[in-house]
């Protein structure tokens, strides 16, 4: 008498023969969703360095532009200031002249 398997015999033997061929689709599936995980992440890499790069230009041009502007107004200072001490250089030097000549 021939004696039909029951069903956890049915998955063993399923496992059995098809083990090696779901072993290397598993492989095969997890190999490629590494790969896309890694590419992801490169890409994502990628974009935030060329994120950071242009806000690191725009801060160094930001920078920049506060450079000129504060070499500007010490320049507008210095020259307000030479003209003070010409300026007390020339009156100290009438009154000096005036004192003299009394």
């Amino acid at each position: 008498m021939i004696q039909k398997p029951d069903l956890a015999e049915q998955v063993g033997d399923a496992l059995r023969d098809h083990g090696i061929a779901a072993a290397i689709t598993a492989l095969v599936g997890g190999a490629i969703a590494l790969l896309a995980a890694v590419t992801r992440k490169a890409f994502t890499n990628d974009a935030m360095l060329a994120r950071l790069d242009k806000e690191l230009s725009a801060e160094r041009d930001r920078v920049d532009r506060r450079r000129a502007e504060d070499r500007e107004s010490d320049a507008d200072r210095l020259a307000r200031i030479e003209t003070d001490i010409r300026a007390m250089r020339d009156l100290m030097f009438d009154a000096f002249r005036r004192g003299r000549s009394d």
